[in-house]
């Protein structure tokens, strides 16, 4: 048996880019055309242009909170919010949704009919299923859609599905222990949970694989289940994109999708950074029924180098870093990070900044840390400081530093306070 799901996973990188910018403005032209958020948010854009990453990181990054606003302002008419290119009949896109899920919000995200919709497939085989095997699924199957996240990979691989959801631990061990999966499809805390019940009850578990996702698997846990025979691989997925990301046996990030494009951006400004740094992860999908693009996911990652061990030939993320959505209330005021991101704009010698608010509290200060080649300009401290003034409406103050002096973790608020 193959170890790779298809031949896509070990393309020639270049041919690779090639397929995903060739399919980028038929994209951009379908989500123009067929959803009317996107032929807002794209008016001025004309979709044969864009067959670059860097024709890509120019148009605007879409955000879950203006999402969920165009929803909110919509409901009556179309629960999507205009991002959808399906419904069914009544909305403006009547025929092609099978489910519609909703996600705190409150948010509904469609699930068109195609096979393996959210893409799992791809991240079981990795996580070593196969045809015939029988898999516990314990994600949840009401509301949101993970629990049928994998199920649709788990039957385009051919396996059968135990559809355990969440909770209800006596009745899933009771499940296990007559129906003898070989596989498991949940969160790893859940999987723990089970174990530990388990072997508390002396009960053997036929559980030897299991792909994980939903919450951080540190490797102390995947070192806990692989002495008690089960080897456990992460997803990254979301309910917008479905799968973007996956484990392999080298153990070393997570590989990137085939079908999705991914950047990651200096938090709050959409511009990309150098491969390593720590930024937002945004995702353009090529799905044509949910055709988001330059969506921000919130999360931070950062772009392993060279490729992985085992043969795949996409690009790696180091996996989920955190969450990039940050603010810190200033003197009554709240700052965000879109805000240092428009500071920095405004002066091309910044290369990275970070806002460290300090003191304490009814006593904060703030200081924007900048990295900059040197010599510095004359007077750039003090017109920096004045753009905090001018973007805040708050003062604070500037220290130039060394490039790479910042640390690589995503943050551009950095809040130090005691709070004590």
């Amino acid at each position: 048996m193959s170890e790779y799901f298809d031949a896509l996973e070990t393309r020639d990188p270049q041919a690779r880019e090639a397929a995903l910018m060739a399919a980028l403005p038929t994209q951009l032209a379908h989500a123009r055309r067929q959803t009317s958020a996107f032929a807002e948010l794209l008016a001025d854009v004309d979709p044969q242009q864009v067959r670059s990453r860097e024709a890509l990181a120019r148009l605007p990054v879409t955000r879950k909170s203006e999402l969920l606003a165009r929803q909110q302002a919509q409901r009556a008419q179309d629960p999507f919010g205009g991002f959808a290119a399906i419904g069914w009949q009544g909305l403006r896109h009547p025929g092609g949704a099978r489910r519609v899920f909703q996600s705190p919000g409150t948010i509904y995200e469609p699930e068109g009919r195609a096979p393996d919709y959210w893409r799992m497939a791809r991240a079981l085989h990795a996580a070593g299923l196969r045809g015939g095997e029988l898999v516990h699924n314990s994600f949840s199957y009401h509301l949101t859609p993970a629990g049928a996240m994998m199920e649709g990979g788990a039957h385009a691989l051919g396996c059968t599905v135990f559809a355990g959801g969440v909770g209800n631990t006596e009745l899933q061990l009771q499940a296990v222990a007559e129906l003898r999966p070989q596989a498991y499809a949940g969160t790893p805390s859940f999987l723990k949970i089970m174990v530990d019940k388990a072997a508390e009850q002396g009960q053997p578990l036929t559980i030897t694989k299991a792909l994980v996702s939903g919450e951080a698997f540190p490797p102390s846990l995947r070192d806990w289940l692989a002495q008690r025979g089960i080897a456990g691989y992460q997803c990254y997925a979301t309910a917008d994109l479905g799968l973007i990301a996956y484990e392999t046996r080298a153990r070393e990030g997570l590989v990137i999708d085939e079908d999705v494009i991914v950047e990651i951006v200096r938090p709050g400004s959409g511009e990309p950074v150098p491969d390593g740094e720590v930024g937002e992860l945004v995702v353009t999908t090529l799905n044509p029924d949910y055709p988001l693009i330059r969506f921000g996911t919130g999360d931070l990652s950062a772009i392993l180098p060279g490729a992985c061990p085992t043969g795949r030939t996409n690009r790696r993320i180091k996996g989920w870093m955190g969450r990039a959505d940050q603010s810190a209330k200033v003197r009554g005021m709240f700052v965000h990070a879109g805000q240092v991101a428009e500071i920095l704009r405004r002066h091309p010698e910044a290369r990275r900044g970070r806002l460290v608010v300090e003191g304490e509290m009814a006593n904060d200060r703030m200081t924007l840390k900048v990295e900059i080649a040197a010599p510095a300009v004359d007077g750039l401290a003090a017109a920096l400081a004045d753009s905090i003034r001018d973007v805040t409406k708050l003062r604070g103050e500037v220290q130039l530093v060394a490039p790479g002096s910042l640390p690589n973790d995503g943050k551009v608020i950095e809040d130090a306070r005691r709070y004590e």
